[in-house]
C-alpha cells in the first residue's frame, strides 16, 4: 500500500481525501459502509498496473474527508456534488465509475443527474432501484421488512451510534464486514446486540487480515459513524428532492456484479427485479449481471481478483 499516494482536494466547500495511484483514463472507485477509500485497496493496485489511474477518495462523512455536523448535508445532491467537483479537480471530462454498497447507490445518482461525466459504471451489489413516486423510501422499505428493518433502525439521530458504542468500534466493523448471513437484515428492538452477523467468530476470514481491519478500526474510532449513518437519514429526503428524474432511465453501460450470499441480492423482490427484466428495463445498456458463487455483500474484497478482473474486461471495451 506504501505506493499508493494520498492528498486532499477541496470540493464543494469541503476537504476531500484521495488515495490514487497510476496513470490513464481515470476510474473512480466509490466504497459504502461501514467503510473507507481502503475497501479497494486491492482494485487499485490490479486497475493502476494496467494502464489506469486509480483514484478512491473517502466520501462525505468518512475516514479523512470532512464530516459536516448537519444531518441534512449529506443527501444524494451534496455528494454527487462532491464527486462532479473531484472528476473536475483531475481535469478530465469522463471517468469510469466503480462502487459498492451506499457508494453504489451515490453512483446510480451520479450517472442519473450527470451521465457525461461517466463512460461506463461498474456497479457492485446495490442494483439501481428507480423512485417510487406513490411511496417514500423508508416508508416503503418498513412496509415491506418492519420496524426493525436496519435502515428503519439507523434513521433517528444518535440512536444507533449509541448503540454501537456498546459494543465498541472494532466490533462493529468485525460484525458486518464478515457477516454471511442472508436477507434483510434485521436488528432487535433497542440493541445492535448480534448485529449483522450473529453467527460471527474470533478468528477473521482468510480475505481480512487483523492489520486489515485495525486501519478500518483507527479511523472509525476517530470519526465515529455518524456521517455513514446520515446517508441513511436522507433516504426519505432523496427521494423528494429526486422527483424530477421519476421514470427517468440510466444511459450509460453498465457490468452489475453480485455474490451469491449478498444481503441486498436475497432481499425480498430483488432477484426478480434484477433477472426479471425490470432492471434492464430501467437500465436500457446494462451489458452484464454477474453471480458470483459463495460470495457475501463486501465481494471487492472477499473476490478481490475476480472484481479487479470483472472490472478490467468491461472497461478496456471503451
Amino acid at each position: 500500500m506504501e505506493d499508493i499516494e494520498h492528498r486532499t482536494i477541496k470540493v464543494n466547500g469541503i476537504n476531500m481525501h484521495v488515495a490514487e495511484k497510476g496513470q490513464g483514463p481515470i476510474v473512480l472507485f466509490l466504497h459504502g459502509f461501514p467503510e473507507l477509500w481502503y475497501s479497494w485497496r486491492h482494485q487499485i493496485l490490479s486497475l493502476s498496473s494496467q494502464g489506469y489511474h486509480a483514484v478512491a477518495p473517502d466520501l462525505r462523512g468518512y475516514g479523512d474527508t470532512d464530516a459536516p455536523p448537519s444531518v441534512t448535508s449529506y443527501t444524494c445532491f451534496h455528494i454527487v456534488g462532491d464527486l462532479v467537483a473531484l472528476i473536475d479537480s483531475l481535469g478530465v471530462d469522463q471517468v469510469f465509475l466503480v462502487a459498492h454498497d451506499w457508494g453504489a447507490i451515490i453512483g446510480w445518482y451520479l450517472c442519473l443527474f450527470r451521465p457525461d461525466k461517466i463512460k461506463a459504471y461498474v456497479c457492485l451489489s446495490v442494483p439501481y432501484l428507480p423512485r417510487n413516486p406513490k411511496v417514500k423510501t423508508v416508508d416503503g422499505m418498513r412496509a415491506v421488512n418492519g420496524d426493525d428493518y436496519y435502515i428503519c433502525r439507523f434513521q433517528e439521530p444518535g440512536k444507533m451510534e449509541a448503540e454501537f458504542a456498546k459494543v465498541g468500534v472494532a466490533n462493529v466493523l468485525k460484525n458486518i464486514l464478515t457477516t454471511r448471513k442472508t436477507g434483510p437484515p434485521i436488528l432487535s428492538k433497542g440493541e445492535f446486540g448480534t448485529g449483522f452477523n450473529p453467527d460471527m467468530t474470533e478468528t477473521l476470514p482468510s480475505w481480512l487480515t487483523e492489520d486489515e481491519l485495525a486501519y478500518f478500526v483507527s479511523k472509525f474510532e476517530k470519526t465515529g459513524f455518524t456521517g455513514g449513518l446520515n446517508y441513511y437519514r436522507n433516504l426519505n429526503l432523496n427521494w423528494e428532492l429526486a422527483a424530477a428524474w421519476t421514470g427517468a432511465k440510466i444511459k450509460v453501460p453498465v457490468k452489475f456484479i453480485t455474490g451469491e450470499l449478498d444481503m441486498v441480492y436475497t432481499s425480498s423482490r430483488i432477484k426478480d427485479y434484477i433477472h426479471g427484466g425490470g432492471f434492464k428495463e430501467d437500465v436500457p445498456n446494462l451489458e452484464e449481471v454477474i453471480v458470483q458463487k459463495g460470495v457475501a455483500h463486501f465481494n471487492n474484497q472477499e473476490a478481490a481478483e475476480e472484481i479487479s478482473n470483472h472490472i478490467y474486461e468491461f472497461i478496456r471495451k471503451f
